[in-house]
């Protein structure tokens, strides 16, 4: 029995549409858990604006909240050595008041 794997084996094929392609603006990330899952919504808030929108929402299992953190987490260092270091503003507290706590 051989031990070489075969030409494909372990690739996932991934395809992205053209919607999907064009990404959706977020300038805020709310992140709730709970014992299974974290849930992750993308929100974009304007200037002046006193509503806002969860754009996107992604849930993870705690397995994969940690994978994509630890990825995240390596593109950002990758992504300063090359360009610098990014600088982190103090943003002004946006109160927040929509859906439930992060329990499930």
């Amino acid at each position: 029995m051989s031990n070489q794997k075969s030409e494909g084996e372990g690739k996932i094929n991934i395809e992205l549409d053209d919607k999907t392609a064009e990404g959706i603006y977020s300038n805020l990330a709310i992140i709730n858990h709970s014992v299974s899952e974290f849930v992750v919504d993308f929100i974009s808030v304007m200037p002046g604006q006193p509503k806002a929108k969860v754009k996107s929402r992604i849930i993870l299992t705690p397995q994969h909240a940690k994978r994509f953190l630890k990825a995240l987490a390596d593109n950002v260092h990758r992504f300063e050595k090359t360009h610098g270091e990014i600088k982190d503003f103090d943003q002004p507290t946006i109160p927040l008041n929509f859906g439930p706590s992060g329990e499930a």
